[in-house]
Order: structure tokens, then C-alpha cells, then sequence
């Protein structure tokens, strides 16, 4: 069989919940649900991580890169060699349209092609600034203009413009990379989608709370502000309905990208990625940004579909997003740089194994390294249960969950004597994964 094609789309804030064949939350989205069915549907995809404020920013970076967190700095480093850029090396014809967060540099590595690009972390959905493709590969800012329209729908035609420039035939395989600003914020779903959802009919989650119950170092940050203190149940209600509007317009763009890839007689020989950068509170645990650890901000959607993904396949294997970087170059037929932290889910996707990592180790800090009385936030996951620290003004907190009876991570098992020895046996595992992953603060304990 030739090389596939390969069709990467990937949203900003889309939490791991917010699909509806899942079940969890009352929010419509029939392409996805159909790209499930089809497809390969990992319901324990994590990031990492981050250490900036600007969660994506990081979080892309590891995805291209095949770095962890922790080597991941901002400008992405020239001697790490970018997913697209390998492909793009090895005879891909690579095309890029939407939001590129990690600077123009590293994306005029990797695209030989390019749509509308936005270069930057958000902005007003209706008037995005952005660039078109540059073959000196300088995108200078003084060529950036605001798009007409909506920005999903504007960056969806790059892609259906740039598929329909495809067919069956052509010898060259693609890697094809849309990255929507959406359902970031400004939440402003266009019609009819800004009023599919009635919030007088919106249930609030399990975790919902007027307030986290403890000082986490983010409560003055900018996604926290977005709704007053206390949370109020009418207005995160509303927050949530403009979400699910925002989440559904996307899947039906999906949608027309993925008519656009079957006419074209593409559909066979193309794996198609959907996943996100990040989750996102909404109101859960008190907060409303993706600056903690708890899972709906760090666990992610990530569905599969085409060669070599088996259909129908429901996976609770714990793993990193950036684990797609050597699973794609596999796929590829392009081999796996040494240096990559992430591992190839081949094995999953070969139904050869249900487990792919043992533990998920996560951080969070506002700050790249680690500056003296910074806040800072580390975790350590397993199929059960879930350990978290967190230090703020040298005052230590840690949290206890049992995700298997508590999956909304409300019920703190810290205090409870039952627990103890299982908590040092995870305080133990989480010093020892931040050790081998560099972390900085372990570093210098």
C-alpha cells in the first residue's frame, strides 16, 4: 500500500467530555460521532502540561517537536527536527492553515504550502489577523491582514481549497495540518449556532463550585476573569452554552472537510487525526481556564480514522499527545528520531495491547524553569487513582482522587488514613517521573 495521506486537525480548549458520543456532556457533534464509529477513539489522551499561562503555546510545541515539557522552550529549537518537517524531508507535500503559536520560523520549516495562517495564541473570531503563504518563509507582520469571516469557517475553506487540488491519482502523499482558534474564547458562535443552546436547559457539572476551595496561583490570570468571583450557576451556564455552540459550528466545518476528502476519492488512503491542545474548566472545580491539573483540562480528545486504524476501537490507554509524533512517522514510513519522548501507539492501534503507559505524569507553571517562590502545580496518574501538588507562597497542598468512583475529581482523599500509604507510594512515583522528565523543581529540591 502507498504512503497514506495524513489529515491533522486540531482545536483550542476542546476538553476530553465535550463530544457526544461519549455520552458525558449534552453537547452535539455528529461528525465527530461518526469519526468514533469509524474510527479509533482514545478517551485517555493527555497533555503534558505547561509552563506558560499560554497552555497551547507548549502544548503544540511537544507535538511538533517530540519533545517533553520540559525541553520544549519557546522558540521551538532549531536542531530538533518538527513532525512536518520530517515528513516534508522524506517526499510529503505539506500544507498548514489556522493558529501556529510557536513562531514563524519553526512554521516555514514545516509547510511548503500554506492557507490563511494566524500567528498567535487568540484573538476576535470575526476579525482574524492573518497571513498568506510566504515562499521566502519570513511572513513579515507587515503583510497581515484580518480575514473576512468567521475563523473556523475561514480556515476550513483553506483546507477544503487546498483538498480539492487532490486526487487519488497524485504519486506525492500529503500532511495536511488545520489548527483552529476554536472554542477558544471569545466564545461568539456564529448562527445559527450562537443560540442552539438554550443555558435555562444547561446542567451545570458534578464539579461545578462557586470557588476552588484552595489558592492555586491562577486566580488573577486572564481566563480566570472571565466570570466574576463567585461562580455563578446562570452565568457559567451561559459560558457553557456558548462553548457547545462554538464546539458544534466547528464539527459541522469538520464536517464539510471531510465531504471534501471523500469526494475527492481521498477517504481510503488518508489518516485523519482530530484532538485539541488542551481541555478547559468552564466553571468545573471553580475555575474557568486550562491552568491546573485536574483532567478536564488536561485530558483531550483524540480520534483516529483510515489505514491502519482499526474501526471501532474504544482505547482507556494513558497517553501524551505527543505520542503522535513517532505513531505518524511511522505511519509514514520515516524513521523516529532518537531524541523523541513521545511512544508510537502502534502497538494500541495494532490491538496487540491495551496499555501503553504505565503512569501520566503532568505540571503546571506560569513560568518557563523554575524562579524562586513561583507557583507551580505537579501530578502523577495512574489507571486509578490520581496525586496532586501544588505550592503557592511556599505553602504546600496535595490531592488525592480515585477516578474510578470519582471521575470528577471531587471527593479528596488526602486526609483519610486509608490512603496514606498509597499516597507516599505516588509522592515516590511522582519524584521519580519528574526526575527522569528534568523537571526543574525537582532538580533543585
Amino acid at each position: 500500500m502507498s504512503r497514506p495521506n495524513i489529515l491533522f486537525m486540531i482545536a483550542d480548549d476542546h476538553r476530553h467530555s465535550a463530544l457526544g458520543a461519549l455520552g458525558i456532556e449534552a453537547v452535539s457533534t455528529p461528525t465527530f460521532d461518526q469519526l468514533i464509529a469509524d474510527g479509533a477513539c482514545f478517551t485517555q489522551a493527555h497533555i503534558m502540561g505547561s509552563t506558560s499561562g499560554a497552555v497551547s503555546m507548549p502544548s503544540r510545541g511537544m507535538l511538533m517537536s517530540g519533545c517533553g515539557l520540559f525541553h520544549t522552550p519557546d522558540p521551538l529549537p532549531v536542531d530538533v527536527p518538527l513532525l512536518p518537517e520530517l515528513l516534508r524531508q522524506n517526499g510529503y507535500r505539506t500544507f498548514g492553515t489556522g493558529k501556529w503559536h510557536n513562531r514563524r520560523g519553526s512554521y516555514a520549516r514545516c509547510f511548503g504550502e500554506s492557507g490563511k495562517v494566524f500567528f498567535g495564541g487568540m484573538n476576535d473570531q470575526y476579525a482574524m489577523p492573518v497571513n498568506d503563504f510566504d515562499p521566502a518563509g519570513a511572513y513579515p507582520p507587515e503583510e497581515t491582514y484580518i480575514a473576512d469571516g468567521f475563523a473556523t469557517t475561514v480556515f476550513s475553506d483553506e483546507m477544503i481549497n487546498f483538498l480539492n487540488q487532490r486526487g487519488p491519482d497524485d504519486d506525492e502523499p500529503f500532511f495536511a495540518y488545520i489548527a483552529y482558534t476554536s472554542p477558544h474564547d471569545p466564545r461568539t458562535p456564529p448562527p445559527p449556532y450562537d443560540t442552539m443552546y438554550d443555558p435555562a436547559d444547561i446542567e451545570v457539572p458534578p464539579n461545578f463550585m462557586p470557588e476552588h476551595p484552595f489558592d492555586i496561583g491562577v486566580r488573577d490570570i486572564r481566563d480566570e476573569v472571565l466570570a466574576g468571583y463567585p461562580r455563578g450557576e446562570d452565568e457559567i451556564k451561559q459560558h457553557i452554552a456558548d462553548y457547545y455552540g462554538m464546539i458544534s459550528h466547528m464539527d459541522h466545518d469538520i464536517g464539510r472537510i471531510l465531504e471534501t476528502l471523500e469526494a475527492r476519492g481521498l477517504r481510503e488512503n488518508t489518516v485523519v487525526i482530530y484532538t485539541s491542545d488542551h481541555g478547559l474548566g468552564v466553571g468545573q472545580h471553580g475555575l474557568m481556564g486550562k491552568q491546573n491539573l485536574y483532567d478536564h483540562s488536561m485530558r483531550i480528545p483524540l480520534i483516529m480514522r483510515g489505514p491502519g486504524v482499526p474501526a471501532g476501537l474504544r482505547s482507556r490507554a494513558l497517553l501524551y499527545l505527543l505520542d503522535l509524533y513517532p505513531t505518524l512517522l511511522e505511519m509514514a514510513g520515516v524513521a523516529v528520531p532518537e531524541h523523541t519522548a513521545g511512544h508510537s501507539l502502534s502497538a494500541l492501534l495494532n490491538e496487540l495491547t491495551y496499555m501503553h503507559r504505565r503512569q501520566i505524569f503532568s505540571a503546571y507553571q506560569g513560568v518557563f524553569g523554575h524562579p524562586a517562590g513561583a507557583p507551580y502545580q505537579r501530578s502523577i496518574k495512574n489507571d486509578r487513582n490520581k496525586l496532586i501538588q501544588t505550592v503557592v507562597d511556599g505553602e504546600e497542598t496535595w490531592q488525592l482522587f480515585d477516578l474510578t468512583s470519582d471521575p470528577f475529581e471531587v471527593n479528596d482523599l488526602i486526609d483519610d488514613p486509608a490512603s496514606a500509604a498509597l499516597v507516599e507510594r505516588l509522592k515516590a512515583d511522582l519524584k521519580k517521573r519528574a526526575t527522569r522528565v528534568e523537571d526543574p523543581v525537582f532538580a533543585s529540591a
